[in-house]
């Protein structure tokens, strides 16, 4: 957790192939999973988000084949609030149904 926003958007580039300049928020753990940055880019500049937790760690999920994780904005805010992404208490969004 060393690296700032330059280290993380070198990162983003040539690890992940992707575009640090994009709409997407990026997101990493340390190995303890007790901390995150979030490195997103915000029209004409860099955000970086840093937490910390002085207790507990977080519910990091496992990474896919390629090392991306997708996930929606639901799931980041059960993810910082200390809780898995899969809850299976929740309802399922319903597609393409009609009432």
């Amino acid at each position: 957790m060393r690296k700032s926003i330059d280290g993380l958007s070198l990162i983003v580039a040539d690890v992940l192939e992707m575009d640090p300049l994009s709409s997407a928020w990026f997101i990493f753990c340390n190995r303890g999973k007790d901390k995150i940055k979030i490195l997103f880019w915000d029209t004409n500049g860099f955000w970086l988000y840093y937490r910390r937790l002085e207790k507990g760690r977080f519910k990091w999920p496992k990474p896919t084949a390629s090392g991306h994780i997708y996930i929606s904005t639901q799931q980041l805010n059960l993810l910082l609030s200390g809780l898995k992404l899969e809850n299976p208490q929740a309802h399922q969004p319903l597609y393409g149904r009609e009432v």
